[in-house]
């Protein structure tokens, strides 16, 4: 099983040298790099929650300060070329009501314009935090919202200088039957549909880098008879250098025992250098994690990004 270590050798690099031009990263047009910025939890003027902890309270009073930290440090730096969001881009629904969410500015408009800040193109997941798990929002309202407030569908791939990064949902399927057992109501499932649409993605065996909310280990391993994600990872592995996830907050390396590498990354809710540099080369059909020696292990922090 390749660990942490092992999987920063294959081309860690320090984070000065990563203030490069764009007319340099342009000499090798298969080769590129993009940030991941996990588990913003963007909040809004209706937010008066008191989280089970004072760190989990504090933390979403400066959520949005600090994705906009993480944001302006990210475009400081020209190489790079797009930036991917694994889930909770927002923190709830303050209200069941569709029309409140255009009379009235939202933690949805909040992340929008935080995230059209970006100089790179920004691509968003949906987490559980992007649901209403309480089910006064349904589903199908929170779906149409993302479409039409951020322009983001369920689930999608995104094609980009030979890779493919596929954003799949683990909130579809059985997860909104009232019939699951305990065990299973705890559980991610992409649902047949969306499972035949990756495998049929994955099957163009193009370099592809998988992203999906929970951890691995809380996606339901098969759903269809034998037929799940699981498997399909084992299936693709060789195409799939990296499998990254979010939720948990915290930077943990799950090794390769689903197949290809898969990382949980931390969250900016908690700290605004909690986000990850790397570099896809689609002719090798790798991925590096560029500035891996920032994260501090199974915490939610991160140093900060040095400039040159």
């Amino acid at each position: 099983m390749m660990n942490r270590r092992q999987f920063s050798t294959m081309g860690l690099i320090t984070a000065a040298s990563l203030a490069l031009s764009r007319g340099a990263t342009a000499a090798n047009a298969k080769k590129f790099h993009f940030a991941v910025v996990s588990d913003p939890h963007v909040i809004d003027e209706f937010y008066h929650g008191q989280e089970s902890n004072a760190e989990d309270t504090e933390s979403l009073h400066q959520a949005n300060a600090r994705l906009t930290a993480a944001r302006d440090t990210i475009n400081s730096i020209p190489a790079i070329e797009q930036v991917f969001v694994p889930g909770d881009v927002f923190h709830n629904y303050p209200s069941p009501e569709y029309d409140f969410y255009f009379q009235n500015k939202t933690r949805i408009d909040n992340a929008k314009e935080i995230f059209a800040g970006f100089k790179a193109p920004v691509h968003l997941g949906f987490g559980n935090h992007d649901y209403d798990h309480s089910r006064a929002v349904s589903r199908e309202m929170s779906e149409r919202l993302f479409m039409e407030k951020l322009k983001t569908k369920p689930y999608y791939a995104v094609d980009y200088k030979g890779f493919r990064f596929l954003h799949l949902n683990n909130f579809q399927g059985k997860t909104w039957d009232p019939s699951l057992s305990a065990s299973d109501a705890k559980l991610g499932f992409l649902g047949e549909e969306q499972l035949n649409w990756a495998e049929a993605q994955l099957a163009e065996r193009k370099p592809t880098l998988v992203f999906v909310h929970y951890p691995l280990r809380i996606v339901a391993p098969t759903e269809v008879k034998d037929y799940g994600l699981y498997p399909m990872l084992q299936k693709y592995k060789e195409n799939i250098p990296l499998v990254l996830t979010g939720h948990v907050h915290k930077w943990i390396d799950e090794g390769t025992k689903y197949g290809p590498h898969h990382i949980i990354a931390a969250a900016t809710r908690y700290d605004q250098n909690s986000w990850m540099i790397l570099e896809a080369d689609a002719k090798q059909g790798t991925v590096k994690w560029l500035d891996e020696d920032r994260a501090e292990w199974d915490t939610h922090y991160a140093h900060p990004y040095q400039k040159a």
